[in-house]
């Protein structure tokens, strides 16, 4: 199999630049005229799949959305990532793991191994038990040409709490993330595995993004006020291996499988900039 980085930079290349998430929260179900149950979850996480999963590069969906139904909500995650890589997506699963030891081994493994009923091309995951607990993810990404998007900068107002905060050398806790994942991608063509989250709300960027030689996921695209030109300011030159993530955006046009892929075509227009 290719590298993760190298899938991505030819799903980029044949669709666009964008990751839709699939988030199946209340608030969707609801708008979607769906009740709160296991029934509707199945009914929007397939609808979804099947509006954009052949017209997108990247699907995310959401773990924890699936996960408060217990064992029969997996399946349907389950049945969705199947759905999904079918249809020729990748499929990032937002799950932000972050462990140590075996038990992140277990992690990756139950993500990343295609034995695995849950195996899917990439996981998001957080750094801030200390970088190298990662290790284990890295690991198993490695052997199996998979991707891992590291939470770098996030939009939160908790984050900057940690993120901002400054290392005896002098630079944000966010840049050694940055740092460390640039010399794991180095000498990678087209592009490294290994990933970093940037929200597009950020403000100001307390890190040089311009070294990673990898992707940068980039969610709060659109409800969450993120735009196109938060994603010029925030990333300068390295615009390439940006992969802007919209959710609510799209799948508020939801259920009718036309309107969520004319949502998608009119963001993926939007970011055409970032492959020219």
């Amino acid at each position: 199999m290719d590298s993760f980085g190298t899938r991505l930079d030819a799903a980029l290349n044949a669709r666009g630049s964008l990751c839709v998430g699939i988030d199946p929260h209340p608030g969707l179900l609801t708008g979607w005229g769906l009740a709160d149950d296991l029934v509707s979850l199945e009914r929007f996480s397939l609808t979804c799949a099947e509006a954009l999963a052949d017209t997108v590069a990247v699907v995310k969906p959401q773990s924890a959305f699936f996960e408060r139904f217990g064992s029969r909500g997996i399946a349907v995650l389950e049945r969705t990532i199947a759905a999904c890589r079918d249809a020729g997506a990748l499929v990032l699963l937002d799950v932000k793991r972050g462990d140590i030891g075996s038990t992140m081994t277990a992690y990756a493994q139950a993500y990343l191994d295609p034995s695995s009923d849950l195996a899917v091309d990439a996981i998001t995951v957080s750094p801030y038990l200390g970088l190298g607990s990662l290790q284990p993810a890295f690991d198993v990404a490695a052997e199996h040409g998979c991707g891992v998007f590291v939470l770098g900068l996030t939009s939160n107002p908790e984050g900057p709490e940690v993120q901002h905060a400054r290392r005896p050398d002098g630079r944000s806790v966010a840049q050694s993330v940055i740092d460390a994942l640039a010399a794991r991608n180095a000498g990678a063509q087209p592009l490294g595995d290994f990933g970093v989250v940037v929200g597009a709300t950020i403000g100001e960027s307390v890190a040089d993004l311009g070294a990673l030689n990898g992707p940068y996921l980039v969610p709060g695209i659109g409800a969450q006020g993120g735009s196109a030109e938060d994603v010029r300011r925030i990333f300068g030159a390295g615009l390439a291996a940006v992969l802007p993530s919209s959710s609510r955006e799209v799948l508020r046009h939801g259920p009718d499988t036309g309107a969520l892929r004319q949502a998608a075509a009119r963001s993926i227009d939007e970011f055409a900039f970032l492959r020219r």
